[in-house]
């Protein structure tokens, strides 16, 4: 066992879109206390946002370069691709990283992640600490898994990568199922009742004991989190899954685009636009950055079903040109002009 003890411990931070889990790493980030930290993150599509959050952290032990983003598709179905040229990049690095935190796509499922850590190639330099599921609080108390399912429906469809195509019902039941701990993010919008039922929901999928932790706005002691030592590559095989021997599956049909504008006078102007795009009723999920004209901060926005939200997340760096770059997912067929010109009215 002499190696292990220079083995690398990764936490594996899993869940839905819109869950909630960059906003919980960068809570770990901002709470690191020296730990050296580096993360993967599993954004796909023409533009990796979740990935330009966690860099703009400012966080001095991890550096812009320990934030590696996966854009080719889904981790677990991407593994040998992009996981493990990604784990080499980081352990390379001098001085060595404490901890690695992985933020899976909304669809991925951990098992097959997980499995990947008893690779040869893998195996005597980095462990599972612990798979952490974070599950939208607000949602599973509405008797929904996610708060958006055409949103995730529209993740799917524009990874081109993705070989499981089960329902999103299965696919919270492995992420469940594979977890050592779950965050209940977004507990602050959740009275005494409605945080029961969101319990309930999640208890009925666990098949183990497993702890379920409330958390607002991310805010959780990374103790809680990191440095749980479960090595979780030598048990999940022990964790059933929907997926255990899963065949392929086709996707559904969706479209993805950028969208890239001038400079915005005001964000309430830029909301207004979002919104219309999405009263139309074609967009499903819209992500990005603004430039607002005389501002030296750069806006993000968010918008999953009718939720259209922005904040200033950093200053434009020296050096680099501020711009307005939005990505636009949506029902195959979506009329891009329409929605083009909604956006730039």
């Amino acid at each position: 066992m002499t190696a292990s003890l220079d083995r690398v411990p990764c936490t594996v931070v899993t869940g839905f879109l819109g869950a909630g889990k960059t906003t919980l790493i960068r809570n770990v980030l901002e709470q690191s206390n020296g730990k050296r930290l580096a993360i993967i993150v599993n954004e796909f599509g023409d533009a990796g946002i979740d990935g330009e959050i966690l860099k703009s952290c400012g966080v001095e032990n991890c550096p812009e370069e320990n934030v590696l983003e996966l854009a080719n598709g889904c981790i677990c179905c991407t593994v040998a691709d992009d996981f493990v040229p990604a784990l080499d990049q980081i352990l390379a690095r001098e001085p060595k990283v404490d901890h690695i935190l992985i933020e899976t796509s909304g669809l991925a499922l951990p098992k097959p992640l997980v499995q990947a850590f008893q690779w040869p190639a893998i195996k005597n330099r980095v462990t599972v600490d612990g798979v952490i599921a974070v599950v939208d609080g607000p949602a599973l108390a509405e008797g929904q898994v996610a708060s958006d399912m055409d949103a995730l429906d529209a993740q799917r469809a524009a990874d081109e990568t993705l070989d499981h195509d089960d329902p999103i019902e299965e696919v919270f039941d492995d992420q469940v199922a594979c977890a050592d701990l779950i965050i209940l993010s977004k507990s602050d919008l959740l009275d005494p009742a409605a945080a029961e039922r969101a319990r309930a929901r999640i208890e009925a999928h666990l098949a183990r004991n497993v702890t379920i932790v409330p958390s607002a706005q991310g805010k959780v002691d990374p103790a809680l989190l990191l440095g749980l030592g479960l090595a979780v590559e030598d048990d999940i095989e022990n964790r059933k899954t929907h997926h255990d021997g899963a065949d392929d599956h086709e996707h559904d049909d969706f479209d993805t685009f950028v969208v890239d504008l001038p400079a915005v006078l005001h964000p309430d102007d830029l909301q207004r636009r979002v919104s219309a795009a999405i009263d139309t009723g074609e967009v499903l999920r819209l992500k990005g950055f603004a430039h607002v004209k005389g501002k030296p901060m750069r806006l993000q926005v968010q918008a999953v079903g009718p939720r259209v939200s922005h904040y200033y997340d950093r200053p434009w760096k020296a050096g680099e040109l501020p711009e307005t770059r939005l990505v636009v997912i949506g029902l195959k067929g979506i009329d891009r002009s329409r929605i083009e010109t909604l956006l730039s009215a």
